[in-house]
Order: C-alpha cells, then structure tokens, then sequence
C-alpha cells in the first residue's frame, strides 16, 4: 500500500483487493471481536473503546501469577518486577506521541492528570486569567476548567473564553483560532484544546497554536483522548507545555485503564512549578529513605501520585507493543485510506440521506467521521446494531463511525457502507 493516490472503487472486489494490499492486515488477527450470528461485527466503536489485543488476557495473568507466587516479593521478582512495571511503557509512549522518554509516563485517568497539569499550569496572575476552549469540549474538560477557575477565585462567565464556529459551519477555522490568541493573548492564563474533537472529529493544528499561543505568553496544553494512537503526533517538536489522553480508546487498553502525560523538557527540572506532590514522583534514589521533603524526579515522571495499578498496565502493555510494531506513520497512512474510502462510499448513497460534518481535508481530521442522518439517528443505530454494526451516538443527532486502522478492513468499511444503503432506500 503505497503513498500514491487511490482511486476508490464502490466495490467488494477492490475492498477485498486493498485488504490483500495492506501491509497492516496481520494487525487484525491480535484482537478479539465481539460476535453476532457467529461471525466478527463490523467494528466502528474504537474511538470510544478500543478492542482487547489477544496477549492482555495472558499479560494479566502474568502479574496475577506472579502476585500468587512471589505476593510482596513481587515487586522485585517475577517475569516483570512491578517496582518499574510503568517503565515498561515510557519508551512505547515517546514514539507513539513523538516525544523524548524523559517527558511522558503512564499514571492515573484522563481527568486526574488533567487536574494535576492544571495546578501547574494554569497560574492565573493580574489581567492574564482566562482559559481558552473549545465551545462544546468534552464535558470532563469543561467541568475541571470551570472547577480549576473557581478554585482560584473567578467565575467560568468570566475566566473561560470559548471558540465557536462561525454562523452556519459546524467546525473551528484555525485562523478563528489564531486570531482569537492574537486579540486575547494578554487576558489568556493557558490554552487547552482537545486536539481532536470527541462530537465533530476535527483535528487542530497543534504546532501553530501552540507558536500563537507562546508568543503571547500563554501556556498550552492539549487534551489527546481521541488522538493518541490515532493521529500521528510530535509533541517535542509542536512544543506545547502539556498533553493528555487515556488509552481505552484507540489504545485499547481496556475500560476504564490508566491516562498518559507529556510535560514538554524545557520544565523536566523546574521545581519552581507548583504541584501536587505524591510518594511516586518522588527521586527513585531516595524514595525508600522516607524522607519529609518532596524531591521530584526530573520530567513527566515528577507529576506521579501514587505506585501504579500492575494488572491495568499490563493489559494496557499487549496494546503498545502492538502499536510499536506497526508505527505511526504507516497506521497513519492506513487510516486516512480507511477514513477516504469511507468518505467515498457514503458519497455514493442516496442524496440527502446523510450528511458528513467532519472536515473533508485528511489533516484536519482523524480516523472518525461524524455523520448526520435524516432518517432518525437513534432507530438507524438500533438497527445497525442489530446487523453487526457497532457505532455510537452523541447528542443530538449524531451517529460516529471510526475505520480504526490496526483492526477494521477495507472490507469492513465496505459492508458497513452497504448496510447504510439498505436502509437509505427502505
């Protein structure tokens, strides 16, 4: 599968033969798929929970055995010591978010590291006291940026600036956005941004933001939940001050399992940034001298709280070494053909029965398509869902497919396309 264009065809012989194509396909067979009439459904639900890679099971078991053999002794024996299980991962995160292992560590949940990214570094001073968002952020988001604003003494009415879409379009202009840090720059404490937005699936331009926003002395942070292992990042290199994102989404890492964090280098050593300070981020050399006064480890590391939950990494661990083996860029290259392919078979529907408010242009967006239907949205997923079509709603009316790269089949797509039809013409 090449770099080259595609022209798409609207048939089962040219799904099956990109399929044969596709460097990526043995990826596929390391997942389970949940089951309808016996057969794999079509699943287009990784950008809400991703599939369990077949080595969890085992990697959980692992730990469960070591902790049966060995109980405390565990954290210095076994298969994998858990005293640096989280270790284990430092080096898959860097590449997979673009980073240097000094600035990301696996800890906590997507909202808890938020909360901690906030406290160091949305440090509301004189005039310079907003937060800029999205309009229509993902709740948790919105929920701790108004909680962090009346935390420090403001109310959200006043501390948080919104960016909406201008009238009659459903997505953000990135010059909207850089203007807006232009004019507001000097009121604007941090900018934090969902790089790919969870209700419209567009991805912002994260480097340019973040030049705009530094440039007007304003600290960035992103949130990453729909674009780790989605879009191909470069943390280091953007340079925003944080990020964050969980990893039961495209990282299938299983419910509920734990969030990751970059903290840019340039404040690996700052210990002038307030913190919330825990026995884990504590200096490793140290740490067993139970000493009263915090000495944090250089880096991401610094912000952990507590020692990590083993059975969660461990689960989360048959995932990256997946993501390792296949890389960003070619999952990349892969999920754009996937998302254009989609894009082209819903083109060939009958008009006027669904309609695509995800950006067209392949760099604006992911590997999700947000789809408004005129039919009733929730009895078309219901029907889906009863056909083997796994998708999900979001308020109002919008039905999400996710062609995610490292399990869904050019055939799949495909299917899923012709179920579509069926019911644009009943």
């Amino acid at each position: 599968m090449s770099g080259e264009a595609v022209r798409y065809e609207a048939s089962e012989a040219f799904a099956r033969r990109m399929d044969a194509e596709d460097p990526l396909r043995h990826f596929r067979d390391e997942f389970h798929f949940p089951r309808h009439h016996g057969e794999p459904v079509i699943y287009l639900v990784g950008n809400s929970l991703g599939l369990q890679p077949r080595k969890a099971k085992p990697y959980v078991l692992e730990a469960l055995e070591d902790w049966e053999t060995h109980g405390v002794e565990g954290h210095f024996r076994g298969s994998h010591p858990w005293m640096p299980y989280h270790e284990l991962l430092t080096e898959q995160t860097a590449r997979l978010v673009g980073a240097h292992p000094l600035e990301v560590v696996v800890m906590n949940t997507l909202s808890v590291n938020l909360h901690l990214m906030l406290v160091s570094f949305y440090r509301p001073s004189g005039d310079r006291r907003k937060i800029l968002i999205e309009a229509g952020a993902f709740p948790s988001d919105q929920y701790a940026v108004a909680s962090q604003v009346r935390f420090h003494g403001y109310s959200p009415e006043e501390a948080v600036l919104q960016l909406s879409p201008r009238p009659g379009e459903e997505t953000l202009r990135t010059e909207d956005i850089l203007e807006t840090i232009e004019r507001h720059g000097k009121e604007i404490a941090l900018v934090l941004l969902g790089n790919v937005n969870y209700l419209t699936g567009q991805a912002f331009d994260m480097a340019a933001i973040t030049r705009a926003a530094h440039r007007q002395g304003c600290r960035v942070g992103f949130d990453l939940a729909h674009a780790a292992g989605n879009l191909q990042l470069s943390l280091h290199d953007d340079g925003p001050d944080f990020a964050v994102w969980c990893s039961y989404k495209y990282l299938n890492g299983g419910p509920g399992t734990l969030g990751g964090v970059f903290v840019h280098e340039r404040h690996a050593r700052d210990k002038t940034l307030p913190r919330f300070q825990g026995w884990w981020g504590h200096d490793k050399q140290t740490r067993f001298q139970m000493g009263p006064d915090f000495e944090p480890i250089p880096g991401a590391e610094g912000w952990q709280l507590s020692n990590p939950p083993i059975l969660q990494m461990a689960a989360l661990r048959a995932s990256m070494e997946i993501f390792d083996r296949a890389t960003m860029p070619a999952l990349r290259r892969k999920s754009e053909r996937l998302t254009g392919y989609l894009e082209f078979l819903l083109e060939q529907l009958p008009p006027g029965f669904v309609r695509i408010t995800t950006p067209r242009d392949p760099q604006q967006r992911g590997a999700h398509l947000s789809l408004r239907f005129s039919k009733e949205p929730r009895k078309l997923l219901e029907k889906l869902t009863a056909q083997g079509v796994l998708c999900d709603f979001r308020s109002p009316d919008i039905i999400r497919a996710a062609p995610a790269p490292l399990y869904v089949s050019f055939l799949d797509v495909y299917r899923f396309a012709g179920v579509l039809e069926r019911h644009a013409r009943d």
